[in-house]
């Protein structure tokens, strides 16, 4: 990090830029059948309370806006006046719902609502509440865990964001394990390179290698100590594991819960692991171009694949119920991780 002190400010900016980015691709997915149906964007205002509504989808919109106002208020931290923050924040965060369900009036498949920019603008006002009440004291241990863990690398906020982005590509059942960048369906090609069935394990692994290794090592650059890395990266590794395992059981079927470990991601997994037991070790710049090759050469293998028959029974039920824009975001933090990352890798080689 650039300055003793200005990492836990730079981080909160990169989280709120990253969370704000979320919940707008959340709002207005799927971005398709835009219309005028000659009704005002703000008709919604005035609305009296809306027909159909549920439990879930209150809490769902207060919790989404939550850690907005939480990342905002911290991000202006800076800012003269022990009130501006917090009051800026609820701002922010009340303008973007305004802003983002005022554009539902051109979707036909979304319903703009004054419940829901009520709902929104209560969870950033919780949020920036819970930042001016915990700020110091979360400021105060992120710096001394800068000092502590975190090495001086360019850019290391971006690293941890994009790390944390990461944890949503385990989410996605259109995917092999870990598989993130697959442009087919966003470019609109169709088909894959045939392959035998018995190559398609092979296949597997290696999508499920190549990623593990380039988050790895991306863990590896960002830490102080080699030592540390090795008990940070197979942990962090085991939590995408964790995420892909409750992702499974909760939004699919407690029966399908470990349906993900087959004998393709098993062999990826020890590979991986036996190479990074020897990668983490090495210095900086091997380590960065072997973070660079992995990822890329994990991307090709994605875009090649065949389609995995679970896979796409597993996304017949992801798509039902509330988590269909869940879906389509998970589905475009996977697409985009790899190519966000790369430039991060370059950046990060420019020692300070």
């Amino acid at each position: 990090m650039t300055q003793h002190g200005r990492g836990p400010i730079l981080l909160a900016r990169y989280l709120a830029l990253a969370w704000c980015g979320l919940v707008i691709y959340g709002s207005l997915h799927p971005f398709t059948g835009w219309r005028d149906s000659g009704v005002s964007p703000f008709a919604f205002i005035e609305g009296g309370w809306p027909r159909y509504w549920t439990f879930f989808d209150l809490a769902a919109n207060v919790a989404v806006y939550l850690p907005l106002g939480f990342f905002l208020t911290l991000a202006l931290d800076r800012l003269p006046g022990r009130f501006t923050a917090p009051i800026l924040a609820v701002l922010l965060a009340g303008g973007v719902s305004f802003g983002l369900e005022s554009a539902q009036t051109w979707l036909p498949s979304r319903v703009p609502s004054n419940l829901d920019l009520a709902c929104n603008s209560l969870g950033g006002l919780l949020g920036a509440l819970w930042a001016q009440t915990v700020g110091p004291r979360v400021f105060a241990r992120l710096a001394a865990l800068e000092h502590r863990l975190i090495a001086p690398v360019p850019h290391a906020e971006l690293g941890l964001t994009l790390l944390g982005l990461w944890l949503l590509v385990p989410l996605s059942p259109e995917t092999l394990l870990f598989g993130a960048g697959d442009l087919r369906q966003t470019l609109g090609l169709v088909g894959a390179v045939p392959f035998a069935a018995e190559s398609f394990m092979l296949i597997e692994a290696s999508i499920t290698a190549f990623n593990a290794v380039a988050v790895g090592l991306i863990i590896r650059q960002l830490t102080a100590r080699t030592l540390w890395a090795y008990v940070v990266v197979p942990l962090f590794l085991l939590l995408g594991l964790v995420v892909r395992t409750l992702a499974s059981a909760i939004l699919i079927n407690p029966g399908e819960a470990l349906a993900w470990l087959t004998p393709g991601a098993q062999m990826g997994l020890l590979v991986a692991t036996l190479f990074l037991a020897i990668a983490i070790a090495l210095p900086a710049t091997p380590r960065l171009m072997l973070a660079a090759l992995a990822l890329m050469a994990a991307t090709v293998l994605v875009n090649l694949a065949p389609p995995n028959p679970y896979s796409m029974a597993a996304l017949a039920t992801w798509r039902q119920g509330h988590f269909l824009n869940f879906n389509g975001l998970t589905r475009l933090v996977g697409t985009l991780w790899p190519f966000m990352t790369l430039p991060f890798l370059l950046l990060t080689s420019r020692r300070p």
